[in-house]
């Protein structure tokens, strides 16, 4: 019977050297060498050898996709709302060709002052204004398409330098068809109500100028417009009357206030919140 030897190579197993220069031995570490006289790599952990590199993780790398799709929502948003804007520029630019709207249009007719009275005591410690103004309006309504309805209008007068409060009034809601004038008469505006010494010292100058005191009337309210099958929201609008020269008058008859250079001009005025524009 004949025995083979086996393939696979005997491993010899041989000590460490003892250490130089006297310094303590530690445990003997063991390495294996084929019977051909070559060594193998030790099983031991070798810590002086150098590590494979590897790339460190990056945790923006999961941002992306999170950042990618708010700078689209972004972008779109702002397209759309470009695009809208277009739109309506667009519509608006149709609507004036086809209708060409225009302000409504405010005149001041006339103004008689049956009262105008500053009265103060004899200490003057209080000052008293009486006032009494009846004044004729009247709208008009230039458009071809449009409808203007406006809710009651609240009517003050005040100074034209000062601002110093001289009366108020009302004027009915009323219809503004397309091409139509509405003529208001006997509209009064009055007050009676006491003045501080700030006030008084304000107003009295201009009672005393020859040429007249300067007056403006203003009107507030808000309008609707209807265009055909269209109709907006109600918006404010405050109509100044502006230029007008008043005289005190002397004994029971009115005097007549100077309204040849009045002129009406028609402003929106749009609130924000607690602001008025």
């Amino acid at each position: 019977m004949s025995v083979f030897p086996s393939s696979k190579p005997a491993a010899t197993t041989t000590a460490a050297p003892p250490p130089a220069n006297g310094a303590t031995a530690g445990p003997p570490a063991a390495t294996t060498t084929a019977t051909n006289g070559g060594a193998t790599k030790s099983n031991l952990y070798n810590p002086t050898s150098r590590q494979p590199y590897r790339q460190p993780y990056n945790r923006r790398h999961h941002h992306r996709p999170r950042r990618n799709y708010c700078c689209c929502c972004c972008f779109w948003t702002i397209l759309i709302i470009l695009i809208l804007a277009l739109l309506v520029a667009i519509a608006g630019s149709i609507l004036y060709v086809l209708y060409r709207p225009h302000r409504p249009s405010f005149t001041l007719a006339s103004l008689r002052i049956h009262r105008l009275n500053l009265t103060t005591t004899a200490d003057s410690s209080s000052s008293h204004l009486s006032t009494l103004f009846n004044l004729t309006l009247s709208s008009k309504n230039p458009n071809s398409h449009l409808t203007f309805t406006y809710d009651p209008f609240t009517l003050s007068c005040v100074t034209s330098n000062n601002d110093v409060f001289i009366g108020n009034g009302t004027l009915p809601a009323f219809i503004s068809n397309s091409k139509n004038e509405t003529t208001f008469k006997g509209v009064v505006i009055t007050t009676s109500s006491d003045l501080d010494a700030d006030t008084v010292n304000n107003l009295r100058p201009d009672l005393k100028k020859k040429n007249g005191i300067p007056l403006k009337i203003e009107m507030d309210t808000k309008v609707t417009v209807k265009m055909d099958g269209l109709k907006s929201k109600k918006v404010g609008i405050r109509v100044t009357c502006d230029d007008i020269k008043g005289t005190v008058p002397k004994g029971k008859s009115p005097s007549v206030a100077n309204v040849s250079g009045s002129k009406c001009k028609v402003d929106l005025r749009i609130k924000i919140w607690k602001w008025t524009f």
